[in-house]
Protein backbone atom coordinates (compact mmCIF):
# COMPACT_ATOMS: atom_id res chain seq x y z
CA UNK A 1 0.00 0.00 0.00
CA UNK A 2 1.55 3.38 -0.60
CA UNK A 3 1.63 5.75 1.78
CA UNK A 4 -0.37 8.91 1.33
CA UNK A 5 1.53 12.30 -0.07
CA UNK A 6 2.07 15.04 2.41
CA UNK A 7 2.31 18.47 1.11
CA UNK A 8 5.04 19.75 3.66
CA UNK A 9 8.46 19.80 3.04
CA UNK A 10 10.64 17.80 4.51
CA UNK A 11 13.89 18.92 6.52
CA UNK A 12 16.08 18.13 4.40
CA UNK A 13 14.66 19.81 1.74
CA UNK A 14 14.27 23.26 4.02
CA UNK A 15 18.12 22.89 4.35
CA UNK A 16 18.56 22.84 0.86
CA UNK A 17 16.33 25.50 -0.38
CA UNK A 18 18.06 27.79 2.43
CA UNK A 19 21.35 27.19 1.80
CA UNK A 20 20.68 28.08 -2.41
CA UNK A 21 19.15 31.45 -0.97
CA UNK A 22 21.95 32.02 0.79
CA UNK A 23 24.08 31.24 -2.15
CA UNK A 24 22.05 33.77 -4.39
CA UNK A 25 22.51 36.35 -1.42
CA UNK A 26 25.70 36.46 -1.40
CA UNK A 27 26.34 36.30 -5.21
CA UNK A 28 24.30 39.49 -5.23
CA UNK A 29 25.91 41.42 -2.68
CA UNK A 30 29.41 40.51 -4.59
CA UNK A 31 28.08 41.19 -8.30
CA UNK A 32 26.85 44.81 -6.20
CA UNK A 33 30.41 45.22 -4.65
CA UNK A 34 32.02 44.95 -8.19
CA UNK A 35 29.60 47.51 -10.15
CA UNK A 36 30.25 49.66 -7.38
CA UNK A 37 34.05 49.39 -7.34
CA UNK A 38 34.12 49.94 -11.14
CA UNK A 39 31.78 52.58 -11.27
CA UNK A 40 34.17 54.07 -8.14
CA UNK A 41 37.59 54.07 -10.25
CA UNK A 42 38.83 56.62 -13.03
CA UNK A 43 41.37 54.05 -14.02
CA UNK A 44 41.02 51.93 -17.42
CA UNK A 45 41.29 48.03 -16.87
CA UNK A 46 44.10 46.64 -16.11
CA UNK A 47 46.37 44.54 -19.36
CA UNK A 48 45.86 41.36 -17.37
CA UNK A 49 42.20 41.81 -17.10
CA UNK A 50 42.02 42.52 -20.94
CA UNK A 51 43.93 42.36 -23.54
CA UNK A 52 42.31 44.47 -26.02
CA UNK A 53 41.04 47.89 -25.75
CA UNK A 54 36.84 47.65 -26.38
CA UNK A 55 35.08 50.17 -28.08
CA UNK A 56 33.23 51.54 -25.31
CA UNK A 57 36.86 52.04 -23.57
CA UNK A 58 37.86 56.02 -23.42
CA UNK A 59 40.64 56.00 -25.39
CA UNK A 60 42.29 58.62 -27.05
CA UNK A 61 45.34 59.51 -29.67
CA UNK A 62 48.31 61.72 -28.99
CA UNK A 63 46.67 65.23 -29.05
CA UNK A 64 48.68 67.71 -31.50
CA UNK A 65 50.12 69.52 -28.38
CA UNK A 66 51.49 66.92 -26.55
CA UNK A 67 52.91 65.14 -29.86
CA UNK A 68 54.54 68.56 -30.32
CA UNK A 69 55.87 68.48 -27.01
CA UNK A 70 57.54 64.90 -27.83
CA UNK A 71 58.53 66.06 -31.20
CA UNK A 72 60.32 69.00 -29.87
CA UNK A 73 62.34 67.32 -26.89
CA UNK A 74 63.30 64.19 -28.81
CA UNK A 75 65.02 66.82 -31.39
CA UNK A 76 66.67 68.53 -28.65
CA UNK A 77 68.10 65.44 -26.71
CA UNK A 78 69.21 63.76 -29.76
CA UNK A 79 70.80 66.07 -31.65
CA UNK A 80 68.68 66.37 -34.45
CA UNK A 81 67.57 69.71 -36.47
CA UNK A 82 64.07 68.45 -37.92
CA UNK A 83 60.99 65.92 -38.21
CA UNK A 84 58.19 65.27 -40.11
CA UNK A 85 55.15 63.31 -38.55
CA UNK A 86 52.13 61.80 -40.25
CA UNK A 87 49.67 59.79 -38.51
CA UNK A 88 46.49 57.89 -40.16
CA UNK A 89 43.83 56.98 -37.69
CA UNK A 90 40.03 54.81 -38.79
CA UNK A 91 41.27 55.71 -42.02
CA UNK A 92 42.01 59.22 -42.26
CA UNK A 93 44.75 61.27 -42.10
CA UNK A 94 44.72 62.81 -38.94
CA UNK A 95 47.98 64.26 -38.87
CA UNK A 96 50.86 65.45 -41.04
CA UNK A 97 53.21 68.28 -39.86
CA UNK A 98 56.73 69.32 -40.10
CA UNK A 99 58.94 70.45 -36.94
CA UNK A 100 62.50 71.92 -36.64
CA UNK A 101 64.79 72.96 -39.23
CA UNK A 102 65.36 71.35 -42.61
CA UNK A 103 68.90 73.08 -43.51
CA UNK A 104 69.86 75.09 -40.20
CA UNK A 105 72.65 77.07 -42.76
CA UNK A 106 69.71 78.64 -44.17
CA UNK A 107 67.27 78.47 -41.16
CA UNK A 108 64.61 76.76 -42.95
CA UNK A 109 61.43 74.57 -41.80
CA UNK A 110 60.42 71.26 -42.03
CA UNK A 111 56.82 71.12 -43.45
CA UNK A 112 54.41 68.12 -43.83
CA UNK A 113 55.94 67.91 -47.40
CA UNK A 114 59.60 68.37 -47.04
CA UNK A 115 61.81 65.61 -48.77
CA UNK A 116 63.93 63.15 -46.72
CA UNK A 117 65.55 59.89 -48.13
CA UNK A 118 63.16 56.82 -46.36
CA UNK A 119 66.42 54.42 -46.41
CA UNK A 120 65.39 51.06 -45.64
CA UNK A 121 61.62 51.83 -45.60
CA UNK A 122 61.95 51.90 -49.38
CA UNK A 123 62.08 48.00 -49.32
CA UNK A 124 58.61 47.79 -49.04
CA UNK A 125 57.69 49.57 -52.44
CA UNK A 126 60.46 47.30 -54.16
CA UNK A 127 58.42 43.93 -52.20
CA UNK A 128 54.87 45.87 -53.49
CA UNK A 129 56.31 46.04 -57.20
CA UNK A 130 56.98 42.68 -57.36
CA UNK A 131 53.50 41.74 -55.42
CA UNK A 132 51.65 43.61 -58.70
CA UNK A 133 54.10 41.74 -60.88
CA UNK A 134 52.95 38.08 -59.36
CA UNK A 135 49.07 39.51 -59.61
CA UNK A 136 49.48 40.25 -63.40
CA UNK A 137 51.02 36.50 -63.91
CA UNK A 138 53.91 37.34 -64.90
CA UNK A 139 55.70 35.65 -62.14
CA UNK A 140 55.71 34.09 -58.83
CA UNK A 141 57.25 34.16 -55.04
CA UNK A 142 58.42 30.73 -56.02
CA UNK A 143 60.22 31.20 -59.24
CA UNK A 144 63.79 30.38 -59.35
CA UNK A 145 65.55 33.66 -59.71
CA UNK A 146 68.14 32.21 -62.43
CA UNK A 147 64.88 31.56 -64.63
CA UNK A 148 64.40 35.28 -64.89
CA UNK A 149 67.87 36.56 -64.38
CA UNK A 150 70.46 34.18 -65.73
CA UNK A 151 72.96 36.20 -64.67
CA UNK A 152 72.62 35.96 -61.26
CA UNK A 153 74.91 33.24 -59.42
CA UNK A 154 76.25 32.83 -55.96
CA UNK A 155 79.31 31.12 -54.50
CA UNK A 156 77.37 28.09 -54.02
CA UNK A 157 75.88 26.25 -57.33
CA UNK A 158 73.22 24.64 -55.12
CA UNK A 159 72.29 28.15 -53.63
CA UNK A 160 71.99 29.66 -56.89
CA UNK A 161 70.19 27.32 -58.54
CA UNK A 162 67.46 26.92 -55.89
CA UNK A 163 67.43 30.89 -55.18
CA UNK A 164 63.80 32.27 -55.66
CA UNK A 165 62.22 35.34 -55.96
CA UNK A 166 60.82 35.44 -52.02
CA UNK A 167 64.31 34.43 -50.76
CA UNK A 168 65.46 38.08 -52.32
CA UNK A 169 63.30 39.54 -49.73
CA UNK A 170 63.49 37.53 -46.94
CA UNK A 171 67.52 37.99 -46.15
CA UNK A 172 68.24 34.30 -45.76
CA UNK A 173 70.68 34.16 -48.62
CA UNK A 174 73.13 32.33 -46.09
CA UNK A 175 75.51 35.87 -45.95
CA UNK A 176 76.53 37.41 -43.35
CA UNK A 177 74.49 40.83 -42.68
CA UNK A 178 75.48 43.76 -45.19
CA UNK A 179 77.44 41.42 -47.46
CA UNK A 180 78.22 43.62 -50.39
CA UNK A 181 76.90 46.91 -49.00
CA UNK A 182 80.43 48.17 -49.45
CA UNK A 183 79.56 48.36 -53.42
CA UNK A 184 76.40 50.63 -52.68
CA UNK A 185 77.79 53.14 -49.43
CA UNK A 186 79.02 55.10 -48.70
CA UNK A 187 77.63 57.14 -51.69
CA UNK A 188 78.54 58.36 -54.77
CA UNK A 189 78.99 54.65 -55.34
CA UNK A 190 81.02 53.95 -58.87
CA UNK A 191 79.31 50.22 -58.85
CA UNK A 192 76.31 49.76 -61.24
CA UNK A 193 73.53 47.58 -60.62
CA UNK A 194 74.59 44.95 -63.36
CA UNK A 195 77.88 44.97 -61.56
CA UNK A 196 76.41 44.03 -57.71
CA UNK A 197 74.91 41.13 -59.06
CA UNK A 198 76.90 40.08 -61.38
CA UNK A 199 79.83 40.59 -57.65
CA UNK A 200 77.21 38.54 -56.06
CA UNK A 201 79.17 34.95 -56.62
CA UNK A 202 82.44 36.60 -54.61
CA UNK A 203 80.80 36.92 -51.10
CA UNK A 204 81.32 33.69 -49.73
CA UNK A 205 78.27 32.77 -47.15
CA UNK A 206 78.82 32.54 -43.37
CA UNK A 207 75.88 30.28 -42.72
CA UNK A 208 73.65 27.71 -44.16
CA UNK A 209 70.73 28.44 -46.64
CA UNK A 210 67.69 29.76 -45.08
CA UNK A 211 68.97 29.05 -41.46
CA UNK A 212 69.49 32.45 -40.58
CA UNK A 213 68.63 35.99 -40.66
CA UNK A 214 70.84 38.49 -42.26
CA UNK A 215 70.00 41.59 -43.29
CA UNK A 216 70.67 42.06 -47.10
CA UNK A 217 70.72 45.29 -49.13
CA UNK A 218 72.29 43.90 -52.40
CA UNK A 219 69.25 41.21 -53.05
CA UNK A 220 66.64 44.23 -53.25
CA UNK A 221 68.60 45.74 -55.55
CA UNK A 222 68.59 42.78 -57.73
CA UNK A 223 65.36 42.39 -57.18
CA UNK A 224 64.10 45.48 -58.57
CA UNK A 225 66.25 44.40 -61.85
CA UNK A 226 64.13 41.62 -62.14
CA UNK A 227 60.96 43.94 -61.84
CA UNK A 228 62.40 45.78 -64.28
CA UNK A 229 63.29 42.94 -66.90
CA UNK A 230 59.78 41.48 -66.68
CA UNK A 231 58.22 44.96 -66.57
CA UNK A 232 60.25 46.45 -69.72
CA UNK A 233 60.60 49.41 -68.06
CA UNK A 234 63.80 50.82 -65.24
CA UNK A 235 62.42 49.92 -61.56
CA UNK A 236 61.74 53.86 -60.93
CA UNK A 237 59.87 54.20 -63.79
CA UNK A 238 57.60 50.88 -62.65
CA UNK A 239 56.95 52.65 -59.24
CA UNK A 240 56.08 55.81 -60.34
CA UNK A 241 53.64 54.34 -62.77
CA UNK A 242 51.99 51.83 -60.53
CA UNK A 243 52.15 53.08 -57.33
CA UNK A 244 52.97 56.89 -56.78
CA UNK A 245 51.21 57.81 -59.75
CA UNK A 246 48.00 55.79 -58.70
CA UNK A 247 48.46 57.57 -54.98
CA UNK A 248 48.71 60.91 -56.14
CA UNK A 249 52.08 61.60 -54.43
CA UNK A 250 55.17 63.07 -55.65
CA UNK A 251 57.26 60.53 -54.06
CA UNK A 252 60.33 59.67 -56.14
CA UNK A 253 62.46 56.60 -56.70
CA UNK A 254 64.32 58.27 -59.85
CA UNK A 255 65.32 61.26 -60.72
CA UNK A 256 63.61 64.74 -59.05
CA UNK A 257 62.01 67.76 -60.96
CA UNK A 258 63.39 70.96 -59.90
CA UNK A 259 60.70 72.10 -58.17
CA UNK A 260 60.94 69.33 -56.06
CA UNK A 261 64.17 70.09 -54.91
CA UNK A 262 63.25 73.76 -53.41
CA UNK A 263 62.12 71.79 -50.34
CA UNK A 264 64.54 68.81 -48.96
CA UNK A 265 65.84 68.47 -46.10
CA UNK A 266 69.43 67.86 -44.90
CA UNK A 267 71.18 65.31 -43.65
CA UNK A 268 73.18 65.83 -40.41
CA UNK A 269 75.11 63.98 -37.71
CA UNK A 270 76.11 64.76 -34.06
CA UNK A 271 79.09 64.10 -31.69
CA UNK A 272 80.18 65.76 -28.82
CA UNK A 273 83.76 67.49 -30.17
CA UNK A 274 81.60 69.11 -33.55
CA UNK A 275 78.41 68.93 -32.06
CA UNK A 276 75.95 69.11 -35.39
CA UNK A 277 77.28 69.10 -38.36
CA UNK A 278 76.35 68.10 -42.18
CA UNK A 279 76.28 64.65 -43.89
CA UNK A 280 76.43 66.08 -47.40
CA UNK A 281 77.41 62.79 -49.16
CA UNK A 282 73.85 61.05 -48.50
CA UNK A 283 72.17 64.81 -49.56
CA UNK A 284 69.28 64.48 -51.84
CA UNK A 285 70.20 66.09 -54.70
CA UNK A 286 67.91 65.37 -57.52
CA UNK A 287 69.76 62.15 -59.02
CA UNK A 288 68.13 58.29 -58.95
CA UNK A 289 70.36 56.73 -56.61
CA UNK A 290 72.09 53.16 -57.56
CA UNK A 291 70.82 51.90 -54.04
CA UNK A 292 66.94 53.16 -54.68
CA UNK A 293 65.34 49.78 -54.33
CA UNK A 294 67.23 49.01 -51.51
CA UNK A 295 67.41 52.50 -49.07
CA UNK A 296 67.26 55.22 -52.10
CA UNK A 297 63.63 56.26 -52.16
CA UNK A 298 62.69 60.10 -51.04
CA UNK A 299 59.06 61.44 -50.18
CA UNK A 300 58.07 63.28 -47.23
CA UNK A 301 55.32 62.72 -44.82
CA UNK A 302 52.19 63.98 -46.31
CA UNK A 303 53.27 60.81 -49.22
CA UNK A 304 53.78 58.60 -46.80
CA UNK A 305 50.52 58.80 -44.99
CA UNK A 306 48.67 58.16 -48.12
CA UNK A 307 50.96 55.17 -48.61
CA UNK A 308 50.06 53.68 -45.15
CA UNK A 309 46.82 54.56 -45.65
CA UNK A 310 45.85 52.56 -48.54
CA UNK A 311 48.12 49.38 -47.05
CA UNK A 312 45.51 49.80 -44.23
CA UNK A 313 42.77 49.94 -46.61
CA UNK A 314 43.35 46.52 -48.28
CA UNK A 315 45.80 48.19 -50.68
CA UNK A 316 43.15 49.95 -52.02
CA UNK A 317 43.59 54.16 -52.30
CA UNK A 318 41.17 56.97 -51.40
CA UNK A 319 40.35 57.36 -55.21
CA UNK A 320 39.34 53.56 -55.16
CA UNK A 321 42.26 52.61 -57.22
CA UNK A 322 43.43 49.52 -56.15
CA UNK A 323 47.46 48.80 -55.97
CA UNK A 324 47.82 44.98 -55.87
CA UNK A 325 45.18 42.19 -54.60
CA UNK A 326 44.37 42.11 -50.63
CA UNK A 327 46.31 38.34 -51.10
CA UNK A 328 49.33 39.78 -52.32
CA UNK A 329 48.85 42.50 -49.57
CA UNK A 330 48.69 39.64 -46.81
CA UNK A 331 51.37 37.78 -48.67
CA UNK A 332 53.57 40.60 -48.08
CA UNK A 333 52.89 40.85 -44.17
CA UNK A 334 53.49 36.60 -43.74
CA UNK A 335 55.98 36.27 -41.36
CA UNK A 336 59.29 34.59 -42.68
CA UNK A 337 61.92 34.08 -41.08
CA UNK A 338 62.08 34.76 -37.45
CA UNK A 339 64.13 37.52 -35.59
CA UNK A 340 65.62 38.41 -32.06
CA UNK A 341 63.39 39.67 -29.53
CA UNK A 342 65.92 41.66 -27.16
CA UNK A 343 65.30 41.77 -23.71
CA UNK A 344 64.62 45.70 -24.19
CA UNK A 345 61.47 44.72 -26.43
CA UNK A 346 60.41 42.27 -24.12
CA UNK A 347 60.70 44.34 -21.07
CA UNK A 348 59.52 47.81 -22.52
CA UNK A 349 56.69 46.60 -25.63
CA UNK A 350 55.52 43.13 -23.87
CA UNK A 351 57.04 41.34 -27.46
CA UNK A 352 57.15 37.90 -27.33
CA UNK A 353 57.86 37.09 -31.06
CA UNK A 354 59.24 39.38 -34.24
CA UNK A 355 60.10 38.47 -37.48
CA UNK A 356 60.58 39.39 -40.61
CA UNK A 357 57.43 39.28 -44.02
CA UNK A 358 58.45 40.50 -47.46
CA UNK A 359 59.66 44.13 -47.17
CA UNK A 360 58.49 44.71 -43.21
CA UNK A 361 59.16 43.08 -40.14
CA UNK A 362 56.30 42.31 -37.72
CA UNK A 363 55.93 41.93 -33.90
CA UNK A 364 53.54 42.12 -31.37
CA UNK A 365 53.61 45.03 -29.18
CA UNK A 366 50.90 44.55 -25.70
CA UNK A 367 49.56 42.07 -27.98
CA UNK A 368 48.83 44.15 -30.69
CA UNK A 369 50.35 42.92 -34.23
CA UNK A 370 52.55 45.50 -35.29
CA UNK A 371 53.94 45.74 -39.05
CA UNK A 372 56.94 48.28 -39.62
CA UNK A 373 60.16 49.05 -40.96
CA UNK A 374 62.73 51.56 -39.88
CA UNK A 375 65.26 53.35 -42.17
CA UNK A 376 68.76 54.72 -41.43
CA UNK A 377 71.51 56.21 -43.25
CA UNK A 378 73.92 58.94 -42.48
CA UNK A 379 71.87 62.13 -42.16
CA UNK A 380 68.36 60.13 -42.53
CA UNK A 381 66.55 58.26 -40.04
CA UNK A 382 62.68 56.90 -40.68
CA UNK A 383 59.96 54.43 -39.09
CA UNK A 384 57.04 53.51 -40.89
CA UNK A 385 54.25 51.41 -38.70
CA UNK A 386 51.00 49.55 -39.20
CA UNK A 387 48.66 48.75 -36.36
CA UNK A 388 45.96 47.06 -38.22
CA UNK A 389 43.49 46.25 -35.08
CA UNK A 390 44.07 49.80 -34.19
CA UNK A 391 43.47 51.16 -37.96
CA UNK A 392 46.58 52.90 -37.19
CA UNK A 393 49.71 54.53 -39.38
CA UNK A 394 52.10 56.21 -38.09
CA UNK A 395 55.44 57.45 -40.72
CA UNK A 396 58.09 59.41 -38.55
CA UNK A 397 61.05 60.90 -41.01
CA UNK A 398 64.30 63.10 -39.48
CA UNK A 399 66.93 64.51 -40.91
CA UNK A 400 69.55 63.66 -38.16
CA UNK A 401 71.30 60.30 -36.92
CA UNK A 402 69.96 59.16 -33.86
CA UNK A 403 67.32 56.28 -33.43
CA UNK A 404 65.82 58.18 -30.31
CA UNK A 405 63.85 60.56 -32.44
CA UNK A 406 62.17 57.98 -34.37
CA UNK A 407 61.87 55.57 -31.66
CA UNK A 408 60.42 58.33 -29.15
CA UNK A 409 58.25 59.83 -31.26
CA UNK A 410 56.69 56.63 -32.61
CA UNK A 411 56.14 54.96 -28.81
CA UNK A 412 53.93 58.26 -27.89
CA UNK A 413 51.54 58.11 -30.76
CA UNK A 414 51.32 54.03 -30.80
CA UNK A 415 51.31 53.35 -26.98
CA UNK A 416 48.50 56.26 -26.86
CA UNK A 417 45.84 54.31 -27.92
CA UNK A 418 46.94 51.11 -26.06
CA UNK A 419 45.59 51.41 -22.15
CA UNK A 420 47.50 48.65 -21.51
CA UNK A 421 51.01 50.29 -21.88
CA UNK A 422 52.05 52.15 -18.85
CA UNK A 423 52.49 56.14 -19.54
CA UNK A 424 56.19 56.27 -20.15
CA UNK A 425 58.12 60.04 -21.07
CA UNK A 426 59.23 58.30 -23.93
CA UNK A 427 62.24 60.76 -24.56
CA UNK A 428 63.69 60.39 -21.29
CA UNK A 429 63.05 56.43 -21.66
CA UNK A 430 65.53 56.26 -24.88
CA UNK A 431 67.61 58.89 -23.19
CA UNK A 432 68.29 56.88 -20.00
CA UNK A 433 68.09 53.80 -22.36
CA UNK A 434 70.97 54.92 -25.03
CA UNK A 435 73.09 55.80 -21.82
CA UNK A 436 73.06 52.41 -20.70
CA UNK A 437 73.82 50.97 -24.30
CA UNK A 438 76.77 53.80 -24.22
CA UNK A 439 78.35 52.27 -20.86
CA UNK A 440 77.99 48.87 -21.88
CA UNK A 441 79.64 49.54 -25.06
CA UNK A 442 82.47 51.73 -24.01
CA UNK A 443 82.99 48.60 -20.91
CA UNK A 444 83.77 46.51 -23.61
CA UNK A 445 85.92 48.36 -25.40
CA UNK A 446 89.62 47.77 -25.92
CA UNK A 447 92.34 50.04 -26.57
CA UNK A 448 93.36 50.81 -30.12
CA UNK A 449 96.38 48.58 -31.33
CA UNK A 450 99.52 50.24 -31.64
CA UNK A 451 102.54 49.15 -33.65
CA UNK A 452 106.05 49.87 -33.76
CA UNK A 453 105.88 52.31 -36.99
CA UNK A 454 109.13 50.72 -38.49
CA UNK A 455 108.16 48.83 -42.07
CA UNK A 456 110.12 45.82 -42.95
CA UNK A 457 110.12 47.25 -46.69
CA UNK A 458 111.27 50.52 -48.43
CA UNK A 459 107.91 52.64 -48.64
CA UNK A 460 107.78 53.00 -52.29
CA UNK A 461 107.52 49.02 -51.91
CA UNK A 462 103.95 49.27 -50.48
CA UNK A 463 102.83 51.96 -53.64
CA UNK A 464 100.87 51.00 -56.59
CA UNK A 465 97.85 49.84 -57.68
CA UNK A 466 96.52 47.14 -56.54
CA UNK A 467 92.46 45.64 -57.13
CA UNK A 468 90.64 43.41 -55.57
CA UNK A 469 88.19 40.65 -58.39
CA UNK A 470 85.38 42.49 -57.28
CA UNK A 471 86.06 45.71 -55.10
CA UNK A 472 88.09 46.75 -58.16
CA UNK A 473 91.19 48.62 -58.08
CA UNK A 474 93.10 50.53 -55.15
CA UNK A 475 95.63 53.36 -55.65
CA UNK A 476 98.51 54.14 -52.56
CA UNK A 477 100.90 56.94 -53.67
CA UNK A 478 102.53 59.56 -52.28
CA UNK A 479 101.20 63.24 -53.00
CA UNK A 480 103.11 66.61 -53.64
CA UNK A 481 103.08 67.37 -49.80
CA UNK A 482 104.97 63.76 -49.09
CA UNK A 483 101.34 62.18 -47.59
CA UNK A 484 101.04 58.46 -47.97
CA UNK A 485 97.61 58.42 -49.64
CA UNK A 486 94.97 55.58 -50.42
CA UNK A 487 91.79 55.75 -52.64
CA UNK A 488 89.25 53.77 -54.14
CA UNK A 489 88.71 54.17 -57.87
CA UNK A 490 85.57 52.69 -57.51
CA UNK A 491 84.10 54.44 -54.26
CA UNK A 492 85.44 58.27 -54.19
CA UNK A 493 84.41 58.85 -50.72
CA UNK A 494 87.23 55.89 -50.22
CA UNK A 495 90.37 57.84 -49.67
CA UNK A 496 92.46 58.81 -46.93
CA UNK A 497 96.15 58.70 -45.53
CA UNK A 498 98.39 55.79 -45.01
CA UNK A 499 100.08 55.59 -41.36
CA UNK A 500 102.75 53.07 -41.14
CA UNK A 501 101.92 50.78 -38.44
CA UNK A 502 104.62 48.23 -37.92
CA UNK A 503 106.00 45.40 -40.36
CA UNK A 504 103.58 45.16 -43.17
CA UNK A 505 100.75 46.54 -41.51
CA UNK A 506 99.64 50.33 -42.20
CA UNK A 507 96.69 52.43 -40.70
CA UNK A 508 93.90 54.06 -42.87
CA UNK A 509 92.36 57.05 -41.52
CA UNK A 510 90.00 57.93 -43.80
CA UNK A 511 89.17 61.90 -44.53
CA UNK A 512 85.49 61.44 -44.23
CA UNK A 513 85.36 60.08 -40.80
CA UNK A 514 81.93 59.85 -40.97
CA UNK A 515 81.77 57.21 -44.06
CA UNK A 516 83.95 54.71 -42.98
CA UNK A 517 85.55 53.70 -39.87
CA UNK A 518 90.12 53.71 -40.11
CA UNK A 519 91.06 50.41 -41.14
CA UNK A 520 94.46 48.56 -41.37
CA UNK A 521 96.16 47.59 -44.84
CA UNK A 522 98.10 44.27 -44.19
CA UNK A 523 100.49 43.42 -46.87
CA UNK A 524 101.07 39.61 -47.65
CA UNK A 525 104.74 39.68 -48.24
CA UNK A 526 106.53 36.19 -50.23
CA UNK A 527 109.79 34.96 -48.06
CA UNK A 528 111.64 36.59 -51.05
CA UNK A 529 110.67 39.68 -50.21
CA UNK A 530 107.69 40.40 -53.27
CA UNK A 531 104.57 41.55 -52.54
CA UNK A 532 101.75 38.78 -53.56
CA UNK A 533 98.82 41.77 -52.02
CA UNK A 534 97.13 43.06 -49.52
CA UNK A 535 93.54 42.48 -47.14
CA UNK A 536 92.02 44.96 -44.93
CA UNK A 537 90.50 44.68 -41.51
CA UNK A 538 88.83 46.95 -38.96
CA UNK A 539 91.14 49.28 -37.44
CA UNK A 540 90.46 47.56 -33.74
CA UNK A 541 92.07 45.60 -31.12
CA UNK A 542 88.80 42.94 -31.01
CA UNK A 543 89.27 40.46 -33.81
CA UNK A 544 86.62 41.02 -36.20
CA UNK A 545 85.18 38.24 -38.46
CA UNK A 546 82.73 39.55 -40.52
CA UNK A 547 83.50 42.70 -41.43
CA UNK A 548 83.14 44.62 -45.03
CA UNK A 549 86.26 44.04 -46.60
CA UNK A 550 86.01 40.16 -45.66
CA UNK A 551 86.09 39.04 -49.29
CA UNK A 552 88.62 41.37 -50.75
CA UNK A 553 92.33 40.52 -51.51
CA UNK A 554 93.69 42.98 -53.35
CA UNK A 555 96.62 41.67 -55.80
CA UNK A 556 99.10 44.40 -57.92
CA UNK A 557 97.98 45.65 -61.15
CA UNK A 558 100.82 45.64 -62.46
CA UNK A 559 102.90 42.68 -62.96
CA UNK A 560 105.62 41.71 -60.17
CA UNK A 561 109.17 41.96 -60.62
CA UNK A 562 111.33 38.28 -60.42
CA UNK A 563 113.95 40.59 -58.76
CA UNK A 564 114.05 39.63 -55.06
CA UNK A 565 113.49 42.78 -52.43
CA UNK A 566 115.81 43.20 -49.49
CA UNK A 567 114.04 43.28 -46.44
CA UNK A 568 115.38 45.74 -44.53
CA UNK A 569 113.99 48.20 -41.85
CA UNK A 570 113.16 51.18 -42.87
Amino acid sequence: MVPPRSDKPRPWQVTLFKSILCSLLALSLWLSFITFAQSASDDSLDASQEAQPTSDQDVTIITAAQLKQVVQAALTHFHTPGASVSIVHKGQIIHSKGYGKRDLDSDLDVNATTYFRLASTSKAFTAATMAILVDDGSINWDDKVTDHLPEFRLSNPYVTAEFTILDLFTHRSGLVGGAGDSMIWPEPSGFTRTEVIHNLRYLTPAYSFRSTYAYSNVMYITAAQIVAKISGMPWAQFVEERIFRPLNIQCFAGAMPPSALVNVAKGYGHNDERGIYAIPRNGIHGVELMSAAAGGVVCHAQGMAVWLQALLNDAVSVTNQRLFSSAQRDKMFTSQIPLYVSNHAKQTHRTHFKSYAIGWRKENIYGYEMISHTGTLSGYQAYAALIPELDLGVMVLNNGSNYGVRSAIMQAIIKSLMPESPKLDWVQHYVDYQAKQEQRYLSRQRPDPSGSGTMLLPVERYLGTFADKWFGPMKLWQNDAKQLRIKSLKMDTLQGNLEPFGEHSWVVRWDNQNAASDAFVHFDVRPNGTIKGFEMFPFTAKEVVNHEYRDMFFTPVIPESDTPLIVTPN
